[in-house]
């Protein structure tokens, strides 16, 4: 298998990191991407440019491949089943793929499957919403297409029904939660299965995506354990083959429920590059292409950053307080050879380890507070 040609359907920064591992084992990797300036564009030879949502294209780029897998769920899955029919390898399979791709269809597996998650409602448009008044506060969420905050909207009382999509979505109630998990699976075709340990991570009040994350969480065993036995069945139900990222709220009365899960390598694993025996990317190589999943363990307490663009600027990129950050003992910047800044657009990631959670926190802060990406040009007023 590790002679095997294959192809990745996006590549951004994840579809970077995947290659990253691939150079390791020498694996013949092939790029789709509709941007000509993807950061995989700058590391590999074999790059397409095209669109990920297309059907000829992606049913073109994959003809001389052996396996395919994705960086991002929005992809032409009618392409990819017709490719599996010919026997191609297409891990995550474009079944599990199409169910994911519709948060509507995503809420309405985990209630088929016994899986718990917080209670919702399916609506068709904006107008829709007016008649779950008595479901409120809770969250629309698009059924299609919302990515990385986009999407999502809360709705506290009738007077934001306004703020609703005025597409098919669904109402998915407000949970009072104390916490936000999330658990890694990666599952294999032979049905080998491991988990990567529990992460606990801390949202950006506006933007709604991951600012950064401690691993392990502070969890009981108890919790811990019922994090991990959510995310091994959920993996199981999808009979997924690659990684399952699976986000779990955390209740005041220690109910763990699913709020989302993503197929393929996600914002919650970026640490396990250097804290983790395997990381996630590798991870998804042993996984797609049935060798041993790799061990989970951990060198010790981690935490990452998410590096984004700072508001106000849009231009060349310019990582300003690096200096401070590689004179920090245990802190690990990854840059996504994205050229272009923009106000919060994912640009790195920062890995920081020490020997505890506190100290931890105490870098990170730090952090936060010497870097910056901005703009070699003048701030857009």
């Amino acid at each position: 298998m590790l002679s095997s040609r294959i192809g990745i359907l996006g590549g951004g920064q994840l579809g970077l990191m995947l290659l990253q591992a691939a150079i390791d084992w020498n694996l013949d990797i092939h790029i789709l991407d509709p941007d000509a300036e993807a950061p995989c564009r700058k590391i590999t030879p074999k790059f397409t440019q095209g669109s990920l949502q297309d059907y000829d294209t992606v049913y073109q780029f994959g003809q001389d491949l052996d396996v395919i897998t994705i960086e991002i769920e929005k992809v032409n899955v009618e392409a990819l089943e017709a490719l599996e029919k010919e026997g191609k390898k297409i891990y995550p399979q474009p079944s599990v793929i199409r169910k994911i791709q519709d948060k509507r269809i995503q809420k309405q597996f985990y209630v088929e499957k016994g899986l718990p998650t917080a209670a919702f409602v399916l609506t068709e448009n904006r107008e829709d919403v007016r008649n779950f008044v008595d479901f409120l506060p809770a969250f629309h969420k698009l059924g299609r297409d919302g990515y990385d905050g986009r999407g999502v909207q809360r709705v506290t009382s009738e007077a934001d029904i306004e703020k609703a999509f005025d597409q098919p979505g669904l109402l998915e109630k407000a949970v009072p939660f104390e916490k936000e998990l999330a658990v890694i699976v990666a599952r294999n075709p032979s049905g080998q299965i491991m988990c990567f340990p529990t992460v606990e991570m801390v949202f950006h009040p506006e933007l709604n995506l991951v600012e950064y994350l401690f691993a392990p969480a502070e969890i009981t065993p108890e919790i811990d354990q019922k994090a991990q036995e959510i995310a091994k069945k959920t993996a199981e139900s999808f009979q997924i083959v690659g990684l399952l990222a699976v986000e779990l709220f955390l209740t005041a009365d220690g109910e763990v429920l699913i709020n989302e899960v993503a197929p393929r390598p996600h914002n919650s694993g970026h640490h396990t590059i250097r804290a983790n025996a395997t990381s996630q990317y590798e991870q998804h190589w042993r996984a797609i292409l049935d060798l041993p999943l790799g061990s989970t363990e951990i060198y010790g307490p981690s935490a990452m950053v998410n590096l984004l663009g700072e508001d106000g600027y849009e231009g060349p990129a310019v990582y300003e307080g690096m200096e401070k950050l590689l004179a920090t003992e245990q802190v690990f910047p990854f840059l996504y050879w994205k050229a272009i800044t923009k106000p919060f657009r994912k640009m790195g990631h920062i890995t920081i380890m020490d020997h505890s959670i506190a100290s931890l926190k105490e870098k990170v802060d730090f952090v936060k507070k010497n870097i910056r990406v901005i703009s070699g040009e003048p701030q857009k007023k």
